[in-house]
């Protein structure tokens, strides 16, 4: 028989995939960082953290088409009027994403993906090249460079705004955001039953993974041979 507390936090909102994913960005955006940070030769280590942020934000994004209720972008991505709403203090708490959440998710997801595409192309003037350099001009190549430089210190403002935004309802709001994004739970009191989920659907997210990281692998594999040399 359960008692009270384990009652408290026992509906399933968020599936495996969803957190899985979230996690395992902030690993490979501290990762891409690190290895371009740290002395050493760490740029084999760099594109394969810019490999897993391509294959986990295609997989997120495929997810929020495919994915559980609460995962898929038409449940909780909203218009400026529920936007502006929300910030007034019309609407309850959201079972899933707030409307304000959404769209640091949206910003989040583009950012990223725009950030490890370009990785794929740039290079640094003197050795090191991504894997798809081959593709493109040393002109285009360096415009794409110069983005991804510059495009870092956007997803650096966003990161500290999620997390600032995450202890504001904390701290302020008193709403645990953190918590359900490990465990996938929230409170049975703010989550009524038709709107929890039953699984994760874990299988048909790793299939989409698979299937964008087959991709992405034939198309390096298949890019023409990089060379510096004309500088």
């Amino acid at each position: 028989m359960n008692t009270t507390s384990d009652k408290a936090n026992n509906a399933l909102v968020w599936d495996l995939p969803v957190r899985i994913i979230h996690w395992s960005l902030l690993v490979s955006v501290i990762g891409s960082w690190l290895t371009r940070e740290l002395e050493g030769d760490w740029f084999v280590w760099h594109i394969r953290f810019g490999y897993a942020v391509i294959v986990l934000v295609v997989t997120r994004i495929l997810w929020g088409f495919l994915g559980t209720r609460h995962a898929r972008f038409s449940q909780f991505v909203r218009g400026p009027k529920t936007i502006i709403d929300y910030l007034r203090g019309g609407e309850a708490k959201s079972v899933g994403h707030n409307p304000l959440g959404a769209l640091m998710i949206l910003a989040m997801l583009g950012m990223l993906l725009t950030q490890a595409i370009t990785g794929l192309f740039a290079n640094d003037q003197v050795f090191e090249t991504g894997p798809l350099f081959g593709y493109v001009t040393i002109e285009t190549s360096d415009r794409l460079t110069t983005l991804h430089k510059q495009l870092f210190d956007w997803i650096v403002a966003a990161v500290a705004i999620h997390v600032a935004a995450a202890l504001f309802y904390l701290w302020v709001r008193k709403e645990n955001l953190i918590l359900p994004m490990i465990t996938g739970r929230k409170s049975e009191e703010n989550c009524p039953e038709n709107a929890r989920i039953s699984s994760s659907r874990l299988g048909v997210a790793i299939i989409l993974a698979l299937l964008v990281g087959a991709a992405l692998a034939w198309m390096i594999r298949s890019a023409p041979e990089a060379s510096l040399y004309v500088f």
